[in-house]
């Protein structure tokens, strides 16, 4: 037992490693899968060509920024004693790694696509195996890459800075080694926020282009070959649901585990881990979730067409979550001590625990760890209520379709606002039941059970956009209805993940985010936050607008680049002739090139705007105002990322509700019948909520939160500077006064 709490903290990216050689195994086993014909192949190298024709783009003008970005962090780093120059290379590979990530599953999407088509052809068990082992291999690579690039430079620091110079545990030797770690954080979640917003530009930019054009005008299904969009919207799914949300993810998983380290810093611990079980446990918590996504996803299968894919899913899901929740229980009582523990903050001058700080033990710790895991559990089945088809918010869209294109719109609209109550009540539930069995690190330990299993969580997710790729390949190929009918099935599953998914992102980045802005007001050395204050007060309203100034500028972005995509497609159909007859093949890469060049230009103002307030409010105007900023972003991002992604989800599934006929007044309705027409623009519109700015919500208060923790101990110190003038400029004062009281004496 000594030995394995010796080298525990080796352990960690051992299990990330883990990750990666079953990723390399499933990758190899879905690269060997049959491709189909040579049309098939043709049109997936179309796909494949533009999405990476995309990553190439944005690799391009990120690589400006990180570099900027890493210069300037390496200044800083030598101006403060808690900080390093080491915190740009932290940053890199942090950028690196959410970039990776991204392209890992980029790559698989890509070849998993046309062979789901493939073996969709012999059946819906085959074809879900093909799609989900591609989904899992995105799962296990991002997981497996956060927990060996976290658990690896943490080695490095805390040996560097903490074991080989005897330093303090608690004190500011760990939060040295913590805040350079800080920068890997802030590399992972700005990469995020540029392929989140870019990749939702270019991806709903082209759906709306084909189904504005391509449905409404010209009459034809989704993803006909005719249209010229299609390939581009096609790619989108790629760019803006795999690349983009990996990334996304990527950043979640890192900001989760640091936010509960850096509180976990502050516990006073008399463990067999030298009091560094508090730091260690948020990353011994993913490993063990990585270990037993591997032996979730092996649940997920099915014997015969007539089988649930929807409950193969929940099986691999519950299997994991339930295994990790039962392991976490025994890594708690062995890694935390058996007393009572508290946050160093928490202590007078004397030593003292102060009057009405908490004080917590280590079923507390696993008390708040169940909490997490209820509450994301309960986000999903509400955003699955709220966006599935069958369920009352969706059928009281579909109904109210019948009497127009703006009804729809104000159904969808008011079902996303009645959307935000339930999952902020559990939310508020969430953070109160964690808090009360661990205080603040309580808060950040549940989100970071919440995130414990993101490699099935990611898995599921990645899996749709597969299937919606193999859907459009069987559609443009012109296979049997039977192969579209398989992967119409696996599509409408994938739409109900990635909806419940959303909603389980923004649980995990809203306890994030509290968690972080706790370690923000630690580091920055702030006592209290008093919104009695003018400016603290003028502080939460000015954060509180943006998430809307975010979301104007992504949708508008997508509304440009959708018009720019209508205009070509347009064009094509009037100036080739014999496009609409299958005699000419549209121009493809044009709509290609059009999405990937909007989406680059476009998403540099919102990225810009998360990363530069904080710093000039915080610098302008001290570390309390920026808490007010922060905690307005956090409130107001949460209840707009909830909304937009549930209106959105709500829109999609109203529309998809027709394909198979809805009864509307004792009528049935079908596709392109007046109700049908209505719900397509309904969609278009829910499309940039759902899939661009709605998303990037998680990103945007998470981000701001770790822009705030990195400049943290510069603004502690300028206000310790200032203070310190402050005083000095006193004590003279007080001394001229003495002198000319002396002068005026004598004379």
């Amino acid at each position: 037992m000594d030995l394995l709490n010796n080298y525990l903290i080796y352990l960690i990216p051992v299990m990330g490693l883990i990750g990666l050689l079953v990723m390399a195994g499933k990758s190899a086993w879905v690269t060997k899968q049959e491709t189909g014909d040579a049309s098939m192949n043709q049109l997936a190298g179309y796909i494949a060509d533009g999405a990476m024709a995309f990553l190439r783009a944005e690799w391009k003008i990120l690589s400006y920024f990180v570099i900027v970005a890493g210069i300037l962090l390496a200044w800083s780093g030598t101006t403060v004693a808690t900080s390093s120059p080491v915190i740009a290379i932290s940053f890199l590979i942090g950028a690196f790694l959410s970039a990776f990530a991204g392209f890992i599953g980029m790559r698989i999407a890509t070849k998993a696509n046309v062979r789901t088509t493939q073996a969709a052809k012999t059946s819906l068990a085959k074809a879900l195996k093909v799609s989900f082992t591609g989904g899992t291999v995105m799962g296990l690579g991002v997981a497996g890459l956060a927990i060996i690039g976290l658990g690896s430079l943490f080695i490095v620091f805390y040996t560097l800075y903490v074991k080989n110079t005897g330093g303090d545990v608690n004190g500011a030797d760990m939060e040295k080694a913590l805040e350079v770690l800080a920068g890997f954080s802030l590399g992972a979640e700005s990469i995020a926020l540029f392929a989140r917003v870019g990749g939702g530009i270019y991806t709903k930019a082209a759906d709306v282009g084909a189904d504005l054009v391509g449905k409404v005008e010209a009459g034809i299904p989704e993803d006909d070959v005719r249209n010229p969009a299609t390939i581009a919207d096609n790619v989108g799914d790629n760019v803006g649901d795999v690349a983009g949300m990996g990334a996304d993810l990527f950043g979640s998983y890192v900001a989760t585990m640091l936010a509960t380290m850096v509180l976990g810093r502050e516990i006073v611990s008399a463990d067999n881990f030298g009091g560094i079980a508090p730091v260690l446990l948020p990353m011994v918590i993913a490993g063990l979730g990585l270990i037993f996504s591997i032996v979730g996803a092996a649940f997920v299968k099915i014997k015969n067409e007539t089988d649930s894919v929807q409950s193969a899913l929940n099986m691999g899901n519950w299997a994991s979550i339930l295994l990790t929740a039962i392991a976490t229980y025994f890594l708690v009582q062995w890694m935390l001590p058996g007393g009572e523990m508290h946050l160093k903050r928490d202590l007078d001058a004397s030593g003292a625990i102060k009057a009405g700080s908490l004080v917590f033990t280590k079923n507390g710790v696993f008390g708040s760890i169940l909490v997490g895991l209820v509450v994301g559990t309960l986000m999903s089945i509400i955003t699955e209520y709220y966006t599935a088809m069958g369920k009352r918010p969706v059928l009281s869209i579909i109904k109210q379709s019948s009497t127009g294109h703006a009804t729809n719109i104000i159904a969808g609209l008011a079902i996303g606002m009645e959307s935000t109550v339930l999952p902020i009540i559990v939310l508020a539930a969430g953070i109160y039941g964690s808090y009360f069995f661990a205080g603040l690190y309580g808060v950040a330990i549940a989100a970071a059970g919440m995130m414990a299993t993101t490699a099935m969580q990611l898995a599921i997710d990645a899996f749709g956009p597969i299937a919606d790729n193999a859907g459009g390949i069987a559609e443009m190929s012109q296979l049997p209805p039977e192969v579209r009918h398989r992967t119409d099935n696996l599509d409408a599953v994938g739409n109900t993940t990635a909806a419940t998914g959303k909603g389980f992102a923004i649980a995990s980045a809203a306890l994030t985010s509290l968690a972080l802005f706790a370690a923000f007001v630690g580091v920055a050395g702030i006592e209290h936050i008093d919104i009695y204050k003018a400016n603290v007060l003028a502080g939460l309203f000015v954060g509180g607008m943006i998430p809307f100034i975010f979301s104007a500028l992504a949708i508008s972005a997508v509304g440009r680049a959708a018009m720019a995509m209508v205009e070509e497609v347009r064009r094509q159909f009037r100036e080739i002739p014999g496009i609409m007859e299958y005699k000419a093949k549209p121009e493809y890469e044009k709509c290609v090139a059009i999405s990937t060049k909007a989406s680059i230009r476009e998403m540099v103002a919102p990225g810009l705007i998360a990363l530069i307030t904080p710093i000039v409010i915080g610098f302008a105007f001290g570390p309390e105002v920026l808490g007010g900023l922060l905690a307005g972003v956090t409130v107001s991002g949460v209840l707009m990322g909830i909304f937009q992604s549930n209106a959105g989800g709500a829109w999609d599934n109203a529309k998809k509700s027709f394909e198979k006929g809805v009864e509307i007044n004792g009528e049935t309705y079908y596709k392109k019948s007046e109700p049908h027409k209505a719900s397509v623009t309904g969609d278009t519109v829910g499309d940039p909520f759902k899939d661009t700015s709605g998303p990037s919500m998680n990103i945007l208060i998470k981000l701001m939160s770790i822009v705030s923790l990195v400049i943290a101990p510069h603004l502690n110190h300028a206000v310790n500077t200032n203070e310190h003038i402050q005083k000095q400029l006193k004590i003279q004062s007080m001394n001229t006064t003495t002198h000319v009281i002396k002068a005026e004496k004598k004379i």
